[in-house]
């Protein structure tokens, strides 16, 4: 856990070092530690909340949802449609029904073709990313929270038992993208801490923030796989955060998703389209079970 120093925290929050002060003295920032006279503050701390903070209506749906097990609602919906395909845009051959199957009833149910088992376990660790960010939806975006989610994600697959994998850690082995060029592994490190550096100093955040906060970590691909399915976890956890509607790239956006990566920073309205005609499809969803937006 990397520690910096009150007046380093102040200046990333655009803050006075005596509120600052104030807030580790009284216990208002987790983790921070006392040597002598001097406070040392996690890097990735988040600001305490002041006054009643406002949960955006969808967030607060799914948290009652998911706590209380409640079935065919938006939490319900939003962990087989994201989870399906999500997985599906990675390669894995589970139908939706079988992804709503696995979710309902923790079963695959009757098939008459093999099913790979890493596409069921990564399937059951996808609901549980879900609930991470759901539970999660407002902590300051980390180097940590994203190395969970990867964790959790690749826990118990065939890959989390090869020695170079590295599951919940950046990558090892130099990796490509779409035949493309991507980060060094000795690089990622530094290249993650700037980009969220540079994400979390903006406030407040957009969509294109978002988006591009994804084609970013898509491009440095940090992880020996399992990038995208990560990456898209992070846009609907940032969208939550961040009282933006959130989205789901299906099966039919899959190709002009690819192109609006590739095309980032060139033409940069083939992404946002292709995002916005997903969020326009959870929009309808949204106006289904009556959440407001």
């Amino acid at each position: 856990m990397e520690l910096i120093s009150v007046s380093q925290f102040a200046q990333q929050h655009n803050l006075s070092e005596r509120t600052v002060r104030n807030w580790c003295a009284s216990g208002k920032i987790n983790g921070v530690v006392l040597v002598g006279k001097t406070w040392s503050i996690p890097a990735d701390a988040p600001l305490p909340r002041r006054g009643k903070s406002k949960v955006n209506p969808l967030l607060k749906y799914l948290r009652e949802e998911k706590d209380s097990k409640i079935s065919g609602g938006i939490y319900h919906r939003t962990q087989v449609d994201m989870t399906y395909n999500s997985n599906h845009i990675e390669g894995s051959r589970l139908t939706h029904e079988q992804t709503r199957y696995i979710f309902e009833t923790n079963t695959i149910g009757i098939t008459d073709e093999s099913i790979n088992v890493d596409d069921i376990v990564e399937t059951t660790n996808h609901f549980r990313c879900i609930d991470l960010i759901i539970d999660r939806a407002e902590e300051k975006l980390s180097e940590p929270f994203i190395k969970e989610l990867h964790r959790i994600l690749k826990a118990g697959t065939s890959d989390s038992r090869k020695s170079w994998f590295n599951v919940g850690e950046y990558k090892k082995l130099a990796n490509e993208v779409g035949g493309s060029a991507t980060c060094p592994p000795e690089e990622v490190h530094a290249r993650m801490k700037a980009l969220l550096s540079s994400y979390n100093a903006k406030t407040p955040k957009s969509l294109e923030d978002i988006i591009d906060l994804h084609q970013k970590f898509e491009a440095i691909h940090p992880f020996q796989d399992g990038n995208g399915r990560v990456g898209r976890l992070v846009m609907f956890k940032e969208c939550l955060s961040n009282g933006i509607v959130p989205f789901i790239i299906t099966e039919e956006l899959i190709l002009f998703y690819y192109r609006g990566l590739r095309e980032w920073g060139h033409v940069n309205g083939y992404l946002m389209d292709t995002c916005l005609s997903a969020q326009d499809s959870y929009k309808a969803i949204l106006n289904y079970f009556r959440i407001k937006y």
